[in-house]
């Protein structure tokens, strides 16, 4: 589908506008991660902190229950240590090798998809990028 001269014409007057601005444009071209590297919690460390947290929740009942104030400290202690726990990811959180667990591949440029993409684009403007 063609353009219109007024959308050409703000295309255009895009293109210089983020052209006038290094950094914008060193941002752009510079190498970027594809993803960030995702810490979440193991099935592991959610277990045990939710048995810890169900654990202070009993302790805590139990000292209401003997009118213990220092045992029902101890319990929210122990509910807040399980759930911290359970909502935190291991210190050692890179996989280990011979698990299954492949490491992201280091990104080698464009896709194939993108490169096709940019070489239409390029054609439709006439051969130049920017």
């Amino acid at each position: 589908m063609a353009l219109s001269e007024r959308e050409k014409e703000l295309l255009a007057q895009l293109e210089k506008q983020l052209n006038d601005d290094p950094a914008f444009a060193s941002t752009m071209t510079g190498p970027q991660d594809v993803v960030a590297p995702a810490l979440t919690a193991s099935p592991r460390h959610l277990v045990l902190g939710a048995l810890g947290a169900v654990l202070g929740l009993g302790v805590i009942i139990a000292g209401v229950a003997s009118k213990l104030i220092i045992v029902g400290v101890l319990g929210f202690l122990l509910a807040s240590a399980g759930l911290y726990f359970a909502t935190t990811a291991p210190r050692n959180s890179s996989p280990k090798a011979g698990k299954g667990v492949s490491a992201p591949r280091p990104s080698k440029g464009p896709s194939s998809f993108m490169r096709g993409l940019e070489e239409k684009w390029d054609k439709r403007q006439g051969g130049t990028r920017f």
